[in-house]
């Protein structure tokens, strides 16, 4: 388990290139074409990693059973599946008396105590998990630039798109794409826990894509960023867009090597949300407020979102934009061209 968000083990992410896994579809031999055809939507659905039932509830059930003898300690140690172990050495004097009586006019009281000695060590405990923490960070920077010297050799820009659940990164991308077309060479890393059906949508487009799926994973991290690049392959002097797992705030605390992060709020989801998740504000260089087009049919204050906005971060540059009809898209059209012909000059 990640100690910094509470998810799980994440290196069991799955990566998958959907162009690669079509031309080895494609190579199949043609009497096993038929039976591909009728399942086609189900020989898809492998491609990601299937989740288990301890991984999705993160339970791991351990029966033991043991006596206890009055007056004697007693110590289990208990080594799971998820690797980790606990070791409990406890004990704890009580006693407790009951009185009977019953309808044959006699009454019988007994008393009995029994110790197990309970230690518990909580200082050790915050010290263990705050290391942890740090540990995994660490390692995790590390990888971050390892990937953004990668990205930086071949002047392409990188990009993290991060917001909540359906506040538009997938439409906003792909209306991007094709506006900009064939001018502006722009590829793509999709994230989600499960699921191609974002990818499929990139590609669509006609956009090189690859995906991650994390299982119970809650966010990206340098790690998978750097296996999703490998087999992605970007061209020299290209852009990036890494769209993150929908959450407002553990992708904010995993740099995955790109040069900025871009925020997606939507205008549905409440013009409180800097003040809300704070950190995810701060570490963003650029705020999309979406879907302005639906403002008349709402009670969103824009002007108070971007008090909040720049009161958590005075730096972050904010852009109002609707990736449904188009409104504002130059301006956001205008800011990535700007910071593409900076990484090609190599001056980012």
């Amino acid at each position: 388990m990640c100690t910094t968000c509470g998810c799980s083990n994440t290196q069991g992410a799955a990566v998958t290139d959907l162009d690669a896994e079509e031309a080895a579809q494609a190579g199949t031999q043609s009497q096993a074409q038929a039976a591909q055809d009728g399942a086609a939507l189900g020989a898809r659905e492998p491609a990601y990693r299937r989740v288990s039932e301890y991984e999705q509830g993160h339970v791991h059930p351990h029966p033991h059973g043991h006596s206890h003898v009055h007056g004697q300690s007693h110590a289990h140690d208990s080594l799971h599946s998820d690797d980790h172990v606990h070791s409990l050495d406890h004990s704890h004097p009580h006693s407790h008396e009951h009185e009977h009586s019953h309808d044959g006019d006699h009454s019988h009281a007994h008393t009995h105590a029994h110790d197990h000695p309970h230690v518990h060590d909580h200082e050790r405990e915050h010290v263990t998990s705050i290391t942890l923490e740090r540990d995994i960070l660490a390692k995790n920077q590390l990888l971050a630039e390892r990937n953004r010297g990668w990205l930086a050799g071949r002047s392409i820009l990188a990009l993290n798109l991060m917001s909540s659940p359906g506040a538009g990164k997938t439409t906003l991308l792909e209306r991007t794409i094709r506006d900009l077309g064939e001018t502006f060479p722009l590829s793509v890393i999709e994230g989600d826990q499960a699921t191609l059906n974002d990818a499929e949508r990139i590609r669509a487009t006609g956009a090189r894509v690859v995906q991650i799926n994390t299982g119970t994973g809650c966010h990206l991290d340098a790690e998978m960023a750097s296996r999703a690049l490998t087999q992605l392959d970007p061209p020299m002097h290209s852009v990036v867009m890494i769209e993150n797992v929908g959450n407002l705030v553990c992708p904010a605390l995993f740099d995955l090597g790109e040069k900025a992060k871009v925020l997606i709020l939507s205008v549905t989801e409440g013009e409180d949300k800097p003040i809300k998740y704070p950190h995810m504000f701060r570490a963003c260089s650029l705020l999309l407020l979406n879907k302005i087009d639906l403002l008349p049919h709402l009670r969103f204050d824009v002007e108070q979102c971007i008090d909040y906005a720049r009161r958590v971060n005075p730096q972050i540059e904010i852009l109002q934009v609707s990736a449904q009809s188009g409104e504002g898209m130059e301006a956001w059209y205008a800011w990535l061209r700007a910071r593409e012909e900076r990484a090609a000059s190599m001056q980012v």
